[in-house]
């Protein structure tokens, strides 16, 4: 088995690097520029450059490339405008999709957010465009042929793990730090029972090893 994580430079991308070499897991990371893929080269981890704006044969000469055979889907624009977020978390995400179809790459996890098929909790959130980008990514891959699994987790903090988690219902709200994130998209990794399944959560008291297996 070998991941590609497409968005490794971004807080959960990075934090599933650490989860997966603590695995023995192989992997690659996806990165969107020249500058960062100098610096994890520097560090001895193989990268492969990924322009999610760019045409649909360039991310196919780039998913090939990485030779990986699981996709981890955890890029975003990050606030950059409603513009970069059409073009970044549902095209860009939609074309890898696309990709990993045609070249038979099965395995794909995408990395979405609590609430994306709430219509009602969209306004609220502050983050109308990405949440609408979000909803429409992961409706897409519910209906392509791909041995998915879609994480829906909590508002996201830069606090230590404690690896327990607790699911969520439709209107329960929770967050979790984005190493526990990282956590269980390793375990969702290696075990085939969470294909076609999406997860919502956030921190709990359930150990992430009995929640995602």
């Amino acid at each position: 088995m070998k991941v590609l994580i497409i968005g490794a430079h971004g807080k959960v991308g990075h934090l599933l690097i650490g989860e997966l070499q603590s695995r023995n897991i192989d992997f690659v990371a996806g990165l969107r520029s020249q500058e960062q893929i100098k610096a994890y080269n520097d560090n001895n981890i193989e990268t492969q450059f990924i322009d999610l704006t760019a045409s649909l044969d360039s991310i196919k000469d780039s998913i090939e490339a990485s030779g990986a055979d699981v996709i981890v889907f955890s890029a975003g624009a990050g606030g950059a405008g409603s513009d970069l977020t059409l073009q970044i978390d549902l095209d860009g995400a939609i074309k890898t999709m696309m990709v990993a179809e045609a070249v038979g790459i099965k395995r794909y996890i995408m990395v979405s957010s609590i609430f994306s098929d709430n219509r009602s909790k969209w306004d609220a959130s502050g983050i109308k465009p990405y949440m609408i980008a979000k909803h429409y990514a992961d409706d897409h891959l519910r209906g392509t042929n791909l041995d998915y699994t879609i994480i829906h987790p909590g508002g996201l903090t830069d606090e230590d793990g404690t690896g327990k988690v607790k699911l969520l219902g439709n209107n329960e709200v929770g967050s979790i730090p984005r190493v526990d994130v990282a956590r269980a998209i390793a375990l969702i990794i290696q075990n085939p029972t969470t294909i076609g399944k999406e997860y919502t959560f956030a921190s709990g008291d359930i150990a992430a090893e009995d929640v995602f297996r």
